[in-house]
């Protein structure tokens, strides 16, 4: 009987360590319900119960794992939100390029340029610096 105590032991032991380093190396998004620190704390306070909840309730399912209905965060339910299409994938962004005139890029490129004449003009003036020539208004 005393064997089997040690050995039930052992395997808690050894089930809390493999717990506890798969809480500590998961990715932030792969922890489920509750902060890291809470899963490490219940894993050390019950490694038990603790390890076991760790891998049925707090880790996100891989690839290979099926999902489960708990909630992903801080233990209030998400959707999962797509993710955002990179811009030349995403068909809203393109149809705003094509609807944008030759005109529009024009007078946003001139705003774009006077705006960085004024700060390097107020950076100069700060440093004491005088205009350079180009700079300077035609007469």
């Amino acid at each position: 009987m005393a064997r089997l105590y040690v050995l039930l032991f052992l395997v808690q032991i050894v089930l809390a360590a493999c717990a506890l380093i798969s809480c500590l190396s998961a990715e932030e998004g792969q922890v489920r319900a509750l902060p890291r620190i809470v899963w490490v704390l219940i894993i050390l306070l019950f490694p038990l119960v603790g390890s076991i909840a760790w891998f049925v309730a707090g880790r996100e399912p891989g690839p290979g794992r099926p999902r489960t209905p708990w909630p992903v965060g801080g233990g209030f339910a998400q959707r999962e939100q797509p993710r955002p299409a990179a811009p030349d994938d995403d068909p809203e962004f393109l149809r705003s390029i094509a609807d944008r005139s030759p005109q529009q890029d024009q007078d946003l490129f001139r705003r774009w340029e006077e705006d960085l004449r004024r700060r390097e003009d107020d950076l100069r003036r700060r440093e004491g610096d005088p205009p350079r020539e180009e700079d300077r208004p035609e007469v």
